[in-house]
């Protein structure tokens, strides 16, 4: 979702998690949460952090989700938890909660 969501508000993003595997459509929620408010993530797809090249980028923001990432040069950790597996509304917190410190970055 903040792949996404960042992109739609004009900033340059990439996201990699530390268990990448599947596609997008395994996070059904996602993507209807994303819809709702017109971003489309058409393309996206779960890439690993071992693949990003960090260099380029402003900021490495971390989801937070409980996971650590010793390799990469984490900026901020927003300390949010995966929405995998909880209800729908909690993916619309999740979406709310990274718009609105995406904002903050604006």
């Amino acid at each position: 979702m903040a792949e996404s969501l960042a992109r739609d508000l004009g900033h340059e993003a990439a996201s990699a998690g530390t268990n990448a595997r599947g596609n997008v459509n395994v996070a059904e929620y996602a993507l209807e949460v994303l819809r709702e408010i017109g971003v489309d993530a058409t393309g996206q797809y779960p890439k690993s952090v071992d693949t990003i090249d960090t260099t380029g980028f402003d900021r490495i923001i971390s989801m937070g989700c409980g996971v650590e990432c010793p390799s990469l040069p984490i900026d901020v950790d927003w300390g949010l938890d995966d929405p995998i597996g909880e209800e729908i509304e909690v993916y619309r917190e999740t979406r709310d909660r990274i718009l609105a410190n995406l904002t903050g970055l604006s």
